[in-house]
């Protein structure tokens, strides 16, 4: 029996790109689904066959340049409840108006597992990061340097009280992030998740799909010349420096560079060497099908598509969060991980002539390529989601 589907992700194409897929064949089994979201991302789900339902932009706020440490996180997560917060009301009024059967929601977007709560409707909870339980937890890196103090408390603590205030409801500030549904999609595959084995049935970890995406052109201008990607993602990527070091680096290589800068000019990185293709953004699966080896800030969105490709990682995190990834990368051998505060021309050139000729980090490359392709994706999301549903 078909069913009529709210998804709530506010932003990130982190975030929202992974939950594409799973839209698209949820669509193409008879389901009606909604998804609420910022104008910004207002194509790419109509794309997918949803229904668009505008949730209010949230400010700009300008994307840390130092350290991200637990100021920094705390700030951010203030930013984030104050767009929660102002998508709370639009996404009850929504479900007041239309029938809704269930809310599958990004692990990030908690008004959609309060509205879940209040109206006695089904909670999905979609994470496309490391989950976490009492074994593993991705946030409490986050507490580091901070003598015990919870920076999400500390920010947020008086906006969560005042809210549940507002609105009748319970929601604590120290289990925002945290709080496990009965159905948990996580985007990975179980054997790169850390301490893996000790999620219980409530998590299902269907691994990446590429959906449509996959779809996307992109060719090089040599089809014999070997590929490197280069990009931080969409979110902290003003690094000019960085861009610098990697041209330094490969200018004179065999490698025909995509190198994807985001909204920095292109014109600030200096003259650019004919080898090098210098874009805002590329269509990452169709660079990642051709490419060698990929230096990436190794957000999860992207070290899963890299994995699907069985392409190799250089990671040069920029937040805790990618942090987190990049150790598991090179903890299973898929990779190596540099520090980009530090990192030089000459190490960056021999980290991508390591990761791209290692004998053992191509076999790992191919044991893990197999596994994030079996583990069902959009499919098996669909199908646990009807079960679930059933």
């Amino acid at each position: 029996m078909a069913k009529h589907l709210l998804f709530v992700a506010l932003l990130g194409h982190g975030h929202i790109n992974p939950t594409l897929p799973l839209v698209e064949e949820l669509v193409r089994r008879g389901h009606r689904v909604d998804y609420a979201t910022s104008a910004e991302y207002a194509d790419a789900v109509t794309g997918s066959g949803a229904r668009w339902v505008e949730l209010p932009p949230l400010p700009t706020i300008e994307a840390p340049t130092g350290d991200f440490g637990p100021e920094i996180f705390g700030r951010f997560m203030r930013h984030l409840f104050t767009g929660m917060r102002a998508a709370y009301p639009v996404l009850r009024e929504h479900c007041a108006a239309e029938s809704v059967d269930a809310i599958c929601y990004d692990a990030m977007n908690w008004c959609g597992r309060i509205l879940a709560e209040e109206l006695g409707l089904p909670g999905v909870r979609l994470i496309p990061n490391f989950a976490s339980n009492e074994t593993y937890s991705l946030f409490a890196q986050f507490m580091d340097g901070t003598g015990g103090v919870n920076p999400v408390v500390a920010a947020i603590g008086p906006d969560c009280e005042e809210f549940a205030a507002e609105n009748g409801v319970a929601l604590d500030p120290a289990n925002l992030l945290d709080a496990t549904e009965k159905l948990n999609l996580v985007f990975i595959p179980r054997e790169f998740q850390p301490a893996g084995d000790s999620f219980d049935e409530r998590f299902h970890f269907i691994g990446p799909s590429l959906g449509s995406r996959e779809d996307e052109p992109w060719s090089p201008p040599d089809p014999e010349a070997p590929v490197l990607f280069v990009s931080l993602g969409t979110v902290f990527n003003d690094r000019p420096e960085f861009y610098r070091t990697c041209i330094e680096a490969f200018a004179d290589g065999p490698y025909h560079v995509a190198m994807s800068v985001g909204g920095l000019d292109p014109a600030a990185l200096g003259p650019i060497p004919a080898s090098f293709d210098v874009r805002a953004r590329f269509p990452q699966p169709a660079v990642l099908q051709r490419a060698t080896a990929f230096v990436s800030h190794t957000g999860m969105n992207s070290t899963m598509e890299s994995l699907y490709y069985g392409v190799g990682l250089i990671a040069v995190p920029q937040m805790p969060e990618q942090a987190a990834n990049a150790g598991r990368v090179q903890e299973l051998g898929l990779g190596e991980q540099l520090d980009a505060r530090t990192v030089t021309a000459e190490a960056l050139r021999a980290a991508v002539a390591r990761v791209a000729s290692d004998a053992a980090v191509r076999a790992n490359l191919d044991r893990m390529q197999k596994v994030v392709r079996e583990s069902g994706g959009a499919a098996r999301g669909a199908d646990v989601i009807e079960e679930y549903l059933r």
